[in-house]
């Protein structure tokens, strides 16, 4: 039952080029950047990524993009990073663009065993009609796109309406980031981490977390678990500095407010 591994390396052993990989985060938050780094030095390549976003220029995902890694992207944004639009408008990378719920709903659907569902999103858009651009050419013509799904009309609460058919994510692999788990793989994520970390996690075949704070089994109340360690093969704790290592993507500031007792009168 004890999951924890002795290094980065054994945490992403078995991780080799051409698989899946759904790994967690939203923006720069949450992002398992100890593992992305691990897997960078190992020179895995040619993967395909499942991830809301594909990191930054310079950090998460970004790094591996700019080392042409990455070989597609299933996202639902593509952000702030501005190599990421590049290989994909060069024709150097292909991309999946979904909607943000469906793709959530794609790995929590795949990790209770569902293969495909039906939903609302996307119906009449090019989502559900096929034609969204997947990869181009040096020249920037369209030689993949999406294919149309299959549509269905079901009646819910006395209304009708059509539903379009999306397949489930089964990735080989899934590294998360939580800000706390404990030997036996049960996590607790903090915010906007807990957003698309337990999804991946439930995804993957072999699904490994790096954690900010081990706790030993029994420390967790049931309660504050958000992923049950069912999900989770393998747990990496962080040192102190990794775990305090973290980006921000955008400073937003505002001036400090003026404390009037401080302040000098003009004739002082």
């Amino acid at each position: 039952m004890d999951k924890v591994v002795a290094s980065a390396a054994e945490a992403v052993a078995g991780l080799t080029d051409g698989m899946t990989v759904a790994v967690g985060g939203f923006g720069l938050s949450g992002i398992p950047t100890v593992l992305i780094t691990e897997v960078l030095a190992q020179g895995i390549t040619d993967l395909q990524v499942v991830s809301n976003n594909c990191g930054v220029d310079g950090a998460g995902l970004g790094l591996l993009l700019a080392e042409r890694r990455i070989r597609r992207v299933i996202a639902s944004y593509v952000g702030e990073n501005r190599e990421f639009a590049r290989q994909y408008l060069a024709g150097e990378l292909e991309v999946e663009l979904t909607p943000q719920g469906t793709l959530a709903e794609k790995m929590r659907a795949a990790g209770a065993g569902i293969p495909a569902f039906f939903t609302p999103t996307g119906v009449g858009s090019q989502v559900s009609e096929g034609g969204m651009p997947w990869l181009y050419d040096a020249e920037g013509n369209v030689i993949k796109q999406s294919q149309p799904k299959e549509k269905r009309e079901f009646t819910v609460r006395g209304q009708t309406r059509e539903y379009v058919l999306e397949d489930s994510i089964f990735a080989d692999f899934a590294l998360v980031r939580a800000a706390k788990g404990d030997r036996h793989g049960n996590l607790v994520f903090n915010r906007s981490a807990r957003n698309f970390n337990p999804l991946c996690a439930m995804a993957a075949g072999v699904a490994v977390a790096e954690v900010e704070e081990l706790v030993e089994p029994g420390d967790l109340d049931p309660d504050e678990i958000h992923l049950p360690g069912i999900y989770v093969q393998r747990v990496l704790a962080l040192t102190p500095e990794q775990a305090a290592d973290k980006d921000i993507e955008k400073h937003t500031t505002r001036p400090r407010p003026v404390d009037p007792s401080t302040q000098q009168t003009e004739e002082a």
